[in-house]
């Protein structure tokens, strides 16, 4: 994977600096949509119970992972539904490219899959001739606007409607200054239905995996995966290892779950279950790895596998609402991208981790209750430890270390901070000092606490009154 040009904090700073007034917008949407996600779960008394249910379901399948992806996959072929391993994202492409070239398809059509994203899909088959278009309206502006997503359920979260207007007109054609979201959906759709009729295939992602039936079900609220599905002749979903649930009855704590979670909504729109093709048709399933077994390997990080993916961490996370997801540089972005991409490539996202207050309110969200601001600190000694941090944070922290360390020279270096701080503030109130750049710098105390607590103790140890 090649190395990011820019790290989070200077993406962020570019996504800041250029509109102070979109970034406050884009601050207040997220945080609406989290307090949508608080008012639907408190309608739930056993909502507590439900997260913790879900969460106990998801060890217990990364516990027994292997005996439930055979029952799935064996499930999976007795219903009539071609079964596919890929490790990596170059193996699942290049399975997906030869299902395309055995039936000489060279367009598809394609609802929303983060996987396929991690993958690169879209453009490995763009350079072998192959022409795909994202159905799902959010990705579908992304894609005309040659972006990734930013959010992995609302992939143009970061982009106000003006903006999405001028995109369609100058893609598709609509009247310069319409930006009535409903307008622009109306164009959307009359342009992707032409897609979605003419197109013989379409590849799906797969929100939940049943061990016990070889069935899958996809979430949306767009109904764009069923279209895709029922309309073509040959059907492919791509699902991550992590997504397999044992029962069938289990689906109903994570489907209460998973809408509330994510957008505040009781349930998606359309929760659609797939269980064989229909007369004529080919279905195909490819389960990937990459990566996820390596995380399943370490101790401290395991349980970001339970992911479902809703959400509700980047939409209460306080980085993730001021800095825009597309400074994550990653795929999945977010809190929970930040403790998954360093699994991928720990050199290329060891800034990720640090992109966090640790506030613990990403964890407090999560609906199955994944640890995500413990790991994101595990994750940070982890990089410490392999050399992958910047030498300045590095060096940062020795100092700091010291200084901590020595009463004498905790006493000296301050004495002479404050001196510096009440003296001559400008040798630190300038554009050297990172802190500075963001936040104003305290006036200096006239005194420590030691020597105000030295200062007023009586002769017998006692403070006076």
């Amino acid at each position: 994977m090649e190395k990011a040009t820019k790290d989070h904090a200077a993406l962020a700073e570019a996504f800041i600096k250029k509109d102070e007034e979109h970034v406050n917008w884009h601050d207040g949407a997220l945080w609406w949509i989290r307090q949508k996600r608080d008012l639907a779960s408190k309608q739930i008394p056993e909502w507590e119970d439900l997260r913790e249910t879900a969460s106990q379901i998801k060890n217990h399948v990364l516990s027994n992972l292997h005996d439930y992806l055979l029952e799935f996959e064996a499930n999976l072929t007795k219903n009539g539904i071609t079964v596919h391993w890929a490790a990596d994202a170059e193996e699942h492409n290049r399975i997906v490219y030869s299902i395309l070239k055995a039936k000489e398809i060279r367009e598809m059509i394609k609802s929303k899959s983060m996987l396929t994203e991690e993958c690169h899909l879209n453009e490995y088959l763009a350079e072998r001739g192959i022409d795909v278009i994202n159905s799902d309206l959010g990705e579908y502006i992304q894609q005309l606007d040659n972006e990734p997503p930013s959010h992995i359920v609302l992939p143009c979260i970061h982009k106000r409607k003006e903006e999405i207007g001028e995109i369609f007109h100058e893609h598709l054609g609509t009247e310069k200054g319409v930006s009535d979201p409903t307008t622009l959906t109306r164009f959307a759709r009359r342009h992707l239905r032409n897609a979605f009729i003419t197109r013989r295939a379409a590849l799906t992602g797969v929100n939940f995996a049943v061990a016990e039936t070889g069935e899958y079900v996809v979430c949306t609220n767009e109904g764009n995966a069923d279209m895709g599905a029922h309309l073509s002749d040959v059907q492919i979903a791509s699902m991550g290892l992590e997504k397999i649930i044992p029962k069938k009855k289990h689906l109903g704590v994570f489907l209460r779950l998973l809408a509330r979670s994510a957008t505040g909504q009781p349930i998606t729109i359309y929760s659609s279950h797939f269980r064989k093709p229909r007369p004529g048709q080919e279905m195909h399933l490819i389960l990937v790895d990459m990566g996820r077994t390596r995380q399943l390997g370490r101790p401290d990080f395991r349980n970001s596998l339970k992911c479902i993916k809703c959400g509700a961490c980047m939409n209460t996370c306080p980085v993730y609402r001021k800095s825009g997801g597309l400074s994550y540089h990653n795929t999945i972005t977010g809190p929970i991208g930040a403790i998954l991409a360093p699994n991928l490539d720990m050199k290329r996202h060891a800034d990720l981790p640090f992109a966090s207050t640790l506030c613990g309110s990403c964890s407090n969200v999560c609906p199955v209750k994944i640890d995500i601001h413990d790991q994101l600190y595990q994750w940070r000694q982890v990089i410490v430890r392999e050399g992958y941090a910047a030498n300045t944070k590095v060096l940062g922290m020795k100092a700091m270390a010291w200084t901590l360390s020595s009463p004498d020279s905790y006493t000296r270096l301050g004495r002479a901070g404050r001196w510096v701080l009440n003296n001559i503030p400008f040798a630190v109130n300038n554009k050297l000092n990172p802190w500075y750049r963001q936040r104003d710098m305290p006036e200096g105390p006239k005194e420590s606490f030691a020597e105000w607590y030295a200062k007023n103790q009586s002769e017998t140890g006692s403070e006076k009154v």
